[in-house]
């Protein structure tokens, strides 16, 4: 009789360690999931920004047109319902590459630099763009800590089992690496 209450008492003990465990990946992937929700609103506020920053300096512009149209093309892209996380990501860092550069050329256009719209419309993006690295950031710091909870002992034994995988940060790209050169 003491066995099998033993037993019983450990498989008890064993199940309720698998449910922590399974509990706390849950939590860390939730996490993490939450924290991409967070950069998909920011990217939303920019995409929402990016028409009127494009018609603003549209009329000055003559000569970046293409930039413009495919700012245009990319934001309709990034609206797309169903878009992977992998999609939306690389499209980000295309329109960050691209609104860099656009922002960098509108230096040479003193007109486009007087405009009060236009220079509204730069702050407001400066804003987006630094609430953007900061869910950036939110998002590594929580993949970080899911990565890391599902290497370690004993974890890593359950979450192969379970099904959760490691999840990718958020990286710079060789364009973001290099500083945009101002003429």
């Amino acid at each position: 009789m003491t066995s099998t209450v033993i037993a019983g008492a450990i498989a008890v003990a064993l199940l309720l360690f698998v449910v922590s465990i399974y509990n706390r990946l849950v939590r860390l992937r939730n996490g993490v999931e939450n924290a991409f929700s967070s950069i998909d609103v920011q990217l939303k506020q920019r995409c929402d920004l990016i028409p009127k920053i494009v018609d603003g300096m549209r009329a000055y512009m003559t000569h970046e047109r293409g930039t413009l149209d495919e700012l245009t093309r990319l934001r309709e892209r990034a609206s797309t319902p169903g878009a992977s996380a992998d999609e939306r990501v690389a499209i980000d860092q295309q329109m960050s590459g691209l609104m860099r550069g656009l922002m960098v050329r509108a230096e040479a256009y003193p007109d486009l630099k007087a405009s009060e719209t236009v220079t509204m419309l730069q702050r407001s993006l400066n804003e987006v763009e630094a609430q953007i690295a900061a869910a950036r950031r939110t998002y590594n710091a929580a993949v970080t800590s899911f990565n890391t909870a599902i290497e370690v002992f004993p974890a890593n034994l359950l979450a192969g089992v379970f099904g959760f995988a490691r999840r990718g940060l958020f990286e710079a790209t060789g364009d973001e690496r290099v500083a945009p050169a101002i003429r």
